[in-house]
């Protein structure tokens, strides 16, 4: 079994508009505009991100969307 975290692309954005759902649209440091959700480790700790906050966010392979798994 391959282990999938080798695959996965850490990139770090900023969070420029909150959505439903725990969504938010996050600009990357590419430029790239993407909606990412709150990883579930960060709901279970009620880790709050706000519009402004610096996050990382691990790209999903295919693009278009990502998971937030950490707020710096």
């Amino acid at each position: 079994m391959a282990d999938s975290t080798k695959d996965e692309l850490m990139i770090q954005g900023e969070v420029i508009e909150a959505l439903p759902s725990a969504m938010f649209r996050v600009e990357l440091t590419d430029g790239q505009v993407v909606i990412a959700y709150l990883a579930g480790k960060m709901r279970l700790h009620r880790i709050k991100v706000l519009v402004g906050d610096k996050v990382v966010v691990l790209q999903d392979a295919y693009g278009g969307r990502g998971r937030i798994v950490k707020r710096l």
